[in-house]
């Protein structure tokens, strides 16, 4: 189970704040598929929100510490039947350079002006 900082846990609070869940967990409870599902997730997405449908805090409790040690993340929030977990991607994902809206590419000569 991955520890987080208290700074680290707000930071990753404030970014959840605006997110989705992404995995729902049923009655069914924690299933094989669902790990899979929410590993899944986890590679694409560092941060992660998760809806458990049911009623007690103690069976949500259980759930968030299962999902934390069987998938090496960190508890970030357990905030009515939302979770919200971290782990770091494995990858990091190269982002390209923005370019504003309706502006045209460089051309040769602006790019040999540059360097």
């Amino acid at each position: 189970m991955l520890s987080l900082s208290v700074s680290q846990r707000l930071e990753f609070k404030a970014r959840a704040h605006a997110l989705k869940p992404v995995v729902i967990i049923g009655n069914a409870g924690l299933t094989p598929a669902v790990l899979d599902e929410i590993e899944h997730s986890l590679k694409s997405h560092d941060l992660l929100k998760i809806k458990v449908m049911h009623d007690e805090r103690e069976v949500r409790e259980t759930v968030l510490q299962e999902i934390c040690t069987l998938l090496k993340a960190g508890a970030v929030q357990h905030i009515g039947k939302t979770l919200v977990v971290y782990r770091p991607l494995e990858t990091p994902i190269a982002k390209a350079p923005k370019r504003r809206k309706n502006q045209k590419p460089l051309t040769k000569k602006q790019l040999a002006g540059r360097s």
